[in-house]
C-alpha cells in the first residue's frame, strides 16, 4: 500500500494530465480561458497547453521524473495565473 507521501504527488499528477488531455479532446471548452492570452489561434495554443499539462502532470506521478515535473509546473502555473 503506497504511503501519503507517494500517493499524493502521484494522484495530483495524474489530475493534471487528465486536464491537459481534456484540452486535447474538447479543446472549446478551454477557449474561454486560453482565449484571454493568446487571442490569435486559440485552438492550437489550447492543444498546446493541453501537452505541456499532459507531460507535466505525467512527470509529476512518476516518482522517478517528480522533481522535473515540480520544477517545469512553476512557469505552466505562472503563466496560467496571469492570462
Amino acid at each position: 500500500m503506497p504511503n501519503q507521501t507517494t500517493s499524493v504527488p502521484r494522484a495530483a499528477g495524474v489530475v493534471v494530465a487528465a486536464t491537459g488531455l481534456a484540452h486535447l479532446v474538447v479543446p472549446r471548452a478551454f477557449h474561454a480561458i486560453t482565449a484571454s492570452a493568446f487571442p490569435k489561434d486559440t485552438t492550437t495554443w489550447t492543444k498546446r497547453n493541453g501537452v505541456t499539462e499532459a507531460v507535466v502532470g505525467t512527470a509529476i506521478a512518476i516518482p522517478a521524473t517528480r522533481k522535473a515535473g515540480l520544477v517545469a509546473l512553476a512557469p505552466t502555473l505562472r503563466s496560467s495565473v496571469r492570462g
